[in-house]
């Protein structure tokens, strides 16, 4: 039988084609890590205060990054930071949110918690 005509699949025989040398890759193809974009190291990551506007209707909010807590610790400390700096915010996956440009006062109440933090962007 010609190479042109052959089966490439087949339900009774299974799946037919090209030989790889593993399963469910081909040859000549670099692996990709899907820990590639996870962070080597968290302990050297600082914690990161950033200012958000888009799909937010204009309205800004402070995004606070890199924090070393669980999800019952985020939202300790996002408490705490909402009682002083009078403003509402919320807990969403591993980052807090702050309703506001409150970026500066952020960074003094943080390092008084004990966190080192940075600014980030512009």
């Amino acid at each position: 039988m010609d190479d042109r005509y052959r089966a490439v699949y087949s339900t009774e025989q299974g799946q037919t084609g090209k030989v790889t040398d593993k399963p469910g890759r081909k040859k000549g193809r670099p692996q990709r890590s899907s820990q590639a974009a996870a962070i080597k190291n968290p302990a050297k990551q600082g914690v990161r205060i950033r200012r958000e506007s888009k799909g937010r209707g204009g309205k800004s909010v402070c995004v606070i990054d890199g924090l070393p807590l669980d999800t019952a610790g985020l939202k300790i400390l996002l408490k705490k930071l909402k009682a002083s700096l009078g403003c509402g915010g919320a807990v969403k996956g591993d980052e807090l949110e702050i309703q506001g440009d409150h970026r500066e006062k952020l960074l003094l109440l943080l390092e008084k918690e004990g966190y080192k933090a940075k600014l980030s962007g512009g």
